[in-house]
């Protein structure tokens, strides 16, 4: 059948996969609405909020800029301490930055006794030293020293508020400086010494230690640089290499061998409490200086030492029961006035101005230099009035010159004092008339030659007729030269100087070493020229070796320390001869008589013989007295330094008192030797009854014993000449 006439149906594939029924579609909703945050209306301020807005505001201000200021700040700062660090170098050459050498002295056993210039002692580190001085250091200078990197602000700020309530400036004072800071401010913060820029090396050090603002912070800068290049122990060590102790030291280790006599390796827990406690102020706690400030300073280095437990209670007490002192040649302090002179008289470039390390093996004996410190204050303790400021000077000599010995004023333990047996030049008097009779007895004269003791005037030019007097206003008559010295006769000293003549006695006294301008005048024979101690005793000298001239000297031996080699030497200091043995062995006997017999009695010495004179000059402003022994002289001078007066004091008196406490102790345990003398079976004495006073211009000796003859003719000629002299001089022309 056909479906004609209908709608033929549309063909469709068959599907081959079946679909999941779709989903039904959610109903479309309108999108929320995008939220848009307001912003908060301002809360209203109120009359406070008002007020405060300023503030406020300038604070935030404040912290913005602050923060970005210390972020440029240290940036800045972290630059500079990268460059000085750059610039420091190895810690080995910082440890000896001494600008100046040392000066080492030894005594005639070859023992140091004394320090000149920066005295180093060699380089140490803080590794090697005793420990407890390491402690010491820290616990006085810096407890905070192994925490903080070169500054401590709270140390700083402390100091600045001392400072403030005291009275000062905030930098003045109290620095609160950590031990990094001193020590940069030792190394002058990396500027070293330039003799062009600075006179001396003390004048440099000073600049070294000015303190001001921009010099504090430049040694902030460089102290952390430190701390970023060296350890903690190079710090420590640069430290105890460089800081002054006191007494020319130069660093603990000079130190512990000044004061103490050891290694600063060796040290015991009191002696390191002494040493830190110098650091404060050298001069003032240095126990040569006064040992009981010093060990009063020590037990407070103790206390810090304890609290900051370094040491127990028990070492602390042990360290004050028993506290640190002084090695033998530290208490003895000996040779302040010998070793100014050593180095006075030694090259200064090697000496003064040295910039090596020089030893000196010198004539000091260190037991004849006691002996001589304690024979002045004997006497001035038990003699002289205690409000007397008189002063005196000693020196010790060997026969050729080599000094032993010297004391320059009361105090003796002194360094840079006024020198009076060197540096004072004072009048002579009556001790200069044994170069009178050297020179007479070089011409001729003899021991028992006879002069007259008379009233005696001479005219001088420009001054009239001087008329001398002795010391008791009298005269004698004749007497033999022997006894004029003896009672230290002024008429017939002039007489004699006027007889040989002036020349020939300035000849004779400066050949034996006077070496100053003398008296043109007839006041010469008596004195009225200057001289120094020094010179004088060396001078008498001459008169005990036999007549011969001799150069005072200290030094045996000058060279570099670590040399075998001597740069100097000097084995005695005999010169040209002056007088004859023979004449010297006469002025020997006078001048033994003089003391025996004369003005110098009380110099005598109850175990061997003496020979000396006495002088006092006018008004009693000087007096002396100078002798000797076979052995030693010792030259004496008493006085004050503005030329005051003595009163009651002449050179047979105090000076002669001195000199004998001197020599007693010098030839202690010493054989007594005879003196180098003529030995007359009787002493010639020869009187008058009645004392004759007339004027005359000078006398003519006349001779007893052997050699008459000869001494008239020697004469005969001599006093012709001067009475030619003084004729033309007393007719005016």
């Amino acid at each position: 059948m056909s479906n004609s006439g209908r709608k033929k149906p549309t063909l469709v594939a068959d599907k081959r996969y079946t679909k999941a029924p779709a989903k039904p579609k959610p109903k479309a909703t309108k999108p929320k609405p995008r939220v848009t945050k307001r912003k908060a209306a301002p809360k209203k301020r109120g009359l406070i909020g008002w007020i405060l807005f300023p503030f406020i505001w300038t604070l935030r201000l404040i912290w913005r800029l602050t923060w970005r200021i210390t972020a440029v700040g240290a940036i800045l700062l972290a630059a500079a301490v990268a460059y000085t660090y750059a610039q420091l170098p190895p810690v080995e050459q910082l440890l000896d930055g001494r600008t100046r050498g040392s000066v080492t002295l030894l005594d005639r056993e070859n023992v140091v006794f004394s320090w000149r210039g920066d005295n180093f002692g060699g380089a140490i580190r803080a590794e090697s030293v005793a420990p407890a001085l390491k402690n010491a250091v820290v616990a006085t200078e810096d407890k905070r020293f192994y925490w903080h990197l070169g500054i401590s602000p709270r140390g700083i700020a402390s100091a600045m508020r001392i400072n403030m309530r005291e009275g000062r400036k905030p930098w003045k004072g109290n620095g609160g400086s950590t031990l990094t800071q001193q020590t940069a401010k030792l190394l002058c913060l990396g500027v070293a010494f330039d003799p062009t820029k600075w006179k001396n090396e003390t004048e440099y050090e000073a600049d070294c230690r000015r303190t001001t603002l921009a010099r504090k912070g430049k040694e902030a800068l460089y102290s952390m640089a430190m701390e970023a290049k060296y350890s903690k122990n190079d710090i420590l060590s640069i430290y105890l290499n460089r800081a002054y102790l006191g007494g020319g030291a130069r660093g603990f280790e000079a130190a512990a061998q000044l004061y103490f006599g050891r290694s600063a390796a060796q040290v015991s827990i009191p002696e390191a409490a002494m040493l830190a406690g110098l650091l404060k102020a050298p001069s003032v706690y240095s126990p040569t200086n006064d040992l009981q400030r010093a060990q009063d300073r020590a037990a407070t280095v103790l206390k810090l030492m304890r609290e900051q437990d370094y040491i127990t209670s028990a070492d602390e007490a042990a360290a004050n029961v028993a506290p640190a002192t002084l090695s033998k040649a530290a208490q003895a302090r000996a040779g302040g006035y010998f070793v100014d002179w050593v180095m006075d008289t030694a090259p200064g470039f090697l000496s003064s101005e040295t910039t090596e390390d020089v030893v000196i093996r010198s004539t000091f004996d260190t037991q004849l230099q006691k002996a001589a410190e304690d024979a002045l204050d004997y006497i001035f303790e038990n003699k002289v009035s205690k409000s007397s400021k008189a002063q005196a000077a000693i020196v010790v000599m060997s026969a050729d010159g080599a000094v032993r010995a010297m004391v320059g004023g009361r105090q003796s333990k002194v360094s840079g004092a006024f020198n009076r047996a060197v540096q004072a030049k004072r009048q002579t008097g009556s001790a200069f008339k044994p170069f009178v009779y050297a020179a007479a007895m070089d011409l001729g004269f003899q021991y028992d030659s006879v002069v007259e003791d008379k009233k005696i005037c001479i005219n001088t030019p420009g001054s009239g007729n001087w008329c001398p007097e002795n010391y008791t206003r009298n005269f004698k008559g004749d007497m033999t030269l022997t006894d004029a010295l003896a009672q230290s006769i002024n008429t017939v000293a002039v007489s004699v100087s006027e007889a040989v003549g002036r020349e020939k006695v300035r000849d004779v006294a400066e050949r034996f070493g006077i070496d100053n301008e003398l008296a043109d005048g007839p006041a010469l024979a008596l004195g009225a020229s200057e001289s120094t101690l020094l010179e004088m005793t060396g001078a008498y000298a001459g008169i005990l070796n036999g007549g011969r001239a001799v150069s005072p000297y200290g030094i045996r031996e000058l060279r570099l320390k670590g040399d075998s080699d001597p740069l100097l030497g000097q084995d005695g200091g005999y010169g040209e001869r002056v007088i004859t043995e023979s004449a010297a062995n006469q002025l020997t006997y006078m001048m033994f008589r003089a003391v025996n017999d004369g003005t110098g009695k009380r110099a005598k010495l109850d175990d061997r013989e003496v020979a000396g004179k006495t002088g006092t000059t006018s008004a009693a402003k000087d007096a002396w007295f100078i002798g000797f022994t076979a052995q030693y002289v010792v030259g004496v001078w008493m006085g004050y330094d503005d030329n005051t007066p003595l009163k009651g004091v002449t050179g047979g008196g105090l000076p002669a008192d001195i000199w004998r406490e001197t020599m007693t102790r010098v030839t202690s345990g010493l054989s007594a030797e005879p003196l180098p003398m003529i030995r007359p079976a009787k002493p010639p004495r020869v009187s008058r009854p009645e004392p004759v006073q007339q004027p005359q211009v000078a006398q003519r000796p006349r001779g007893h014993g052997n050699g008459q003859q000869n001494l008239e003719n020697v004469t005969e000629q001599i006093i012709r000449d001067v009475g030619s002299l003084l004729g033309k001089l007393l007719g005016g022309n």
